[in-house]
């Protein structure tokens, strides 16, 4: 898997940048594609010689940048799609679009028994899972697809029986899913679906780990000892507790544009 998941660093820069703006509430407007050219001409030599191209700079480069700074994206960016990757985004928005409604309720049932850690957890997750939902939908609007309106359907239980939920939830997308969709988006050539299905890849494996402390905290007594307060990136949902990051370890998103978790 991992051999699979090796995307290369040019297009993960280029793609955290450009999908920082999903985040926000101009997610459609940020993915128009640009026109696919089939030769470079002069200019676009030249925009490359100049760096003006990130798709030609590297990671440090990358990071020196000012976030503010809008960089046109190569032509070599047009996504390309077939059946199977657009069966997976559209599986893929509909289990996000579900998560996030389902940890949301988890949220409101942890507060009702007295877990107010636990239901910040889950709070901070459903925020996570919204973004992701947001990501694939773009993508699916950027290949000209129909995004399916989803009503979640799931049973909210006690809050023990509900981290088992989530934690089955996750490791089902960590091991299974995301792998093939993300293989599936490779061998189609589909770079917008790989980066945002790897946004979510990587962060459904903190929340799994997340999800397994609060349930052992919970069996052991001691939900008290979790953190009261977690950071959620803008861009790909990944998830820290107690401290945000100078920068997002997944898409290099800046933490003071994270999304504070301290109250329901």
């Amino acid at each position: 898997m991992k051999k699979l998941l090796i995307i290369p660093v040019t297009v993960l820069a280029a793609g955290s940048i450009f999908l920082a703006s999903c985040g926000s509430n101009n997610t459609d407007a940020a993915m128009k594609a640009p026109v696919q050219n089939n030769a470079d001409t002069a200019t676009q030599k030249a925009t490359k010689e100049s760096g003006e191209n990130e798709g030609k700079e590297n990671e440090a480069e990358e990071n020196e940048k000012d976030e503010k700074t809008t960089i046109a994206k190569p032509a070599s960016y047009v996504t390309n799609t077939d059946a199977k990757t657009t069966e997976n985004m559209q599986a893929a928005f509909k289990g996000e679009t579900t998560a996030s409604a389902k940890y949301a309720a988890y949220s409101k049932k942890a507060e009702q028994e007295g877990y107010h850690q636990i239901a910040l957890l889950f709070k901070a997750a459903s925020t996570a899972e919204n973004i992701h939902a947001k990501n694939h939908k773009a993508v699916l609007q950027e290949s000209g697809v129909s995004v399916p309106v989803i009503k979640p359907e799931f049973t909210v239980k006690t809050t023990k029986e509900n981290l088992q939920d989530a934690i089955t939830g996750e490791t089902y997308e960590v091991t299974t899913m995301y792998p093939e969709f993300l293989t599936a988006a490779n061998e189609a050539g589909n770079q917008l679906a790989m980066i945002s299905l790897n946004y979510a890849y990587k962060t459904e494996k903190k929340h799994k780990v997340f999800y397994e402390a609060a349930l052992t905290a919970l069996q052991n007594n001691t939900v008290n000892t979790l953190s009261t307060v977690f950071y959620v990136c803008p861009t790909c949902g990944n998830t820290y507790e107690t401290i945000a990051p100078a920068r997002c370890g997944i898409s290099m998103t800046g933490g003071e544009k994270f999304i504070k978790i301290t109250s329901l």
